[in-house]
């Protein structure tokens, strides 16, 4: 079993972040978990769901079908009285801010916690949107853990938190602190709980039996804001709010979430211990004015430290010139100064070097020449790579097609694209395929829009691209839109039997839910027939029938569907499978004077093809090769062999 769900109060392990909070939730006694995948967030869901059906313990979790729906699902949990949590990347946050406006509104029964993961930097994002603006627009508290023992333990404490104001309590985490791993003393797992029960026959207004609805406004927004200042006293004494250095700091570092080790380090770095003071935030949504009132009484020049906006900041800044008469002329150091960078992740080097200007100090780090020669050393021997598809990969020999099939038509056809592993065909790696790139299922809507652009003189091709999880998350709406409108457009699903992106987790389109039971398909093509569009499939390492039928689909009036589907070449079933035995005939291949300007190592690019440069021939990396096939179609010359692996 596993230390997640057996680990025994007290003992200590190795956790990932996001296993902290899976194990904090764990202890508040969860009996409902959904959301979406989305890194940094997946692993808190996966976890959970694998250890569902452990023992007695009553546990469901759901991959819904996008965050909106993940928040529903949970919040149903909690209106019949069960501890329930929804999980999502920041993005995701964004897609169910629709929800969780009326949901903060009408309240909660059981305590609902929502967890939020920012990606500072957009490591594994198209952005790096911030959380923390929500719980003040929403009106709910906002806790930050700063390390792994928090994540578990604040975690736990914001159910009892939720419990207490019967209200939404939003969680937030960092790639940092969810992907890094730290030591973590575990606590007590309860036993299972009462049995859900919905009360909904009491008089309307009744918050515990009567309907759950967030009209009317003016009762329920003044509750809202009660339950709000019930948190804001509460976290006066939160243990999440720590200081330490010395009494009167000469210079006071106001910072939460994994921002909080960052200064220590700094502050370590700098050997400035006797100079400056640490006040680590966690709750910091409301702020716990008393508290941070009296160490701004304390030092009069105060040093602002998170990631990525300057939210705490300006929270700080608007307490402080409210009690301006009483705390006098204060000195803040931080973004909006440019003592630190608006953008990107923090680490203990920025804030290092922010802290030496501050204080006047030589700033920390490598010499000139230590540095340039690290540089060299680093970069000696290391080839130049491209981000790419991986070898094998289905969206390679998708673009391809539809980047080939877009010039023969020659009208200057263009594709609308969204979020996923495909996003990098805006990339040479995807031969530049992509010409807009937004949120998930925002290509199939804006590719409605120009679909409609025919009567403005508009006679170039539409198409829009979307994965098969995608999809079901948003791209049915907008291809509904484009149906009802009569659009002219094509839609192509890269079908790839999986959210490929963040590690495969199922979704509509498959036989199976989170936990391994077994789902409802909801087969694809079926839906966009039912929905009236003409639809095809075909296999996309079928290069020359799937450029033909996206032909003849281009020159078609209305809304189109193409479904291009084989499995990703690193999905659990395919991983170790290997369809053809590739090589190159060099007595065929003529290299640099064949004329096709190297279009198989150059322009496809596939990793299992390399360059020979002594031999002036191109050649298979028999390691890397994922035996698809593909690259056998693209040669001119026909040099590429593939025979059926034994």
């Amino acid at each position: 079993m596993s230390p997640l769900s057996s680990g025994k109060k007290g003992s200590r392990h190795l956790f990932m972040g996001n296993e902290a909070i899976a194990r904090g939730a764990l202890e508040a006694g969860v009996r409902v978990v959904a959301g979406y995948p989305g890194t940094p967030a997946s692993e808190i869901i996966e976890n959970l769901a694998k250890i569902a059906k452990e023992g007695s313990r009553k546990l469901y979790v759901e991959w819904s079908v996008n965050e909106k729906v993940a928040l529903e699902v949970a919040s149903a949990a909690s209106f019949a009285g069960l501890p329930t949590m929804a999980v999502m990347k920041q993005p995701g946050l964004n897609v169910a801010a629709d929800y969780l406006l009326h949901l903060s509104g009408s309240g909660v029964r059981g305590p609902m916690v929502l967890v939020s993961a920012d990606d500072p930097g957009a490591l594994s994002s198209v952005n790096e949107g911030e959380t923390r603006y929500y719980a003040k627009l929403m009106e709910i508290p906002l806790l930050e853990p700063g390390d792994f023992q928090e994540a578990k333990d604040m975690t736990t404490w914001a159910f009892k938190l939720s419990d207490t104001i019967k209200n939404v309590v939003l969680l937030r985490t960092v790639t940092r602190l969810s992907h890094a791993s730290g030591t973590v003393v575990l606590g007590e797992i309860p036993e299972n709980g009462s049995n859900a029960f919905f009360k909904h026959d009491g008089f309307i207004l009744d918050p515990n039996e009567g309907a759950i609805l967030s009209p009317p406004v003016e009762y329920k927004h003044t509750e809202q804001q009660r339950k709000l200042k019930i948190a804001e006293a509460l976290f006066e004494d939160s243990p999440f709010n720590t200081y330490t250095g010395p009494e009167k700091p000469e210079l006071l570092i106001i910072t939460s979430s994994i921002c909080s080790l960052y200064s220590k380090e700094a502050v370590s770095i700098l050997g400035v211990r006797d100079r400056v003071g640490i006040l680590k935030l966690g709750t910091t949504w409301p702020l716990p004015p008393k508290r941070l009132l009296k160490h701004l009484s304390s030092c009069d020049h105060i040093f602002i430290v998170e990631e990525v906006l300057p939210f705490l900041e300006d929270e700080v800044k608007i307490l402080a010139a409210e009690h301006g008469k009483t705390l006098g002329a204060k000195f803040f150091y931080g973004k909006k100064e440019g003592y630190l960078p608006m953008v990107g992740e923090m680490n203990p080097d920025k804030v290092a070097a922010a802290l030496s200007r501050i204080l006047a100090m030589p700033q920390p780090g490598m010499d000139d020449v230590y540095k340039k020669r690290a540089t060299e050393i680093s970069f000696a021997g290391s080839p130049h790579r491209e981000a790419t598809f991986c070898p094998g990969c289905p969206h390679r020999a998708s673009f391809w097609t539809l980047n080939t099939a877009l010039s023969m038509d020659n009208r200057n056809g263009f594709v609308c694209g969204d979020i996923g592993c495909y996003s990098m065909a805006v990339l040479p790696a995807g031969f530049s395929t992509l010409k807009t790139l937004h949120a998930m299922g925002s290509g199939t809507g804006v590719a409605s829009g120009f679909g409609k652009l025919g009567g403005f003189g508009m006679s170039q091709p539409v198409l829009s691209v979307c994965g098969d999880s995608t999809f079901f998350h948003s791209a049915i709406p907008p291809l509904v839109n484009a149906i009802h409108h009569h659009s002219n457009m094509t839609l192509v699903v890269l079908d790839n039997s999986g959210t490929a992106m963040t590690g495969f987790q199922p979704h509509p389109g498959l036989e199976k839910d989170a936990m391994g039971n077994v789902a409802e398909k909801i087969d694809i093509p079926e839906v966009c027939r039912a929905l009236g569009a003409e639809v095809r499939v075909c296999d996309p390492f079928d290069v020359s029938e799937s450029r033909q039928v996206l032909l003849d689909l281009m020159d078609r009036d209305g809304v189109k569907v193409l479904v291009l589907k084989q499995s990703c070449a690193l999905s659990p079933e395919k991983k170790s499978l290997k369809k053809y035995t590739m090589s190159v005939d060099q007595s065929l291949c003529a290299g640099e004077n064949c004329g096709c300007n190297r279009l198989c190592t150059r322009i496809f690019a596939c990793p299992g093809l390399i360059w020979d440069k002594e031999n002036n021939r191109s050649r298979i990396d028999e390691v890397v090769c994922a035996g698809c096939g593909v690259c056998s179609s693209i040669c001119p010359k026909g040099a590429i062999m593939k025979k059926e692996a034994v």
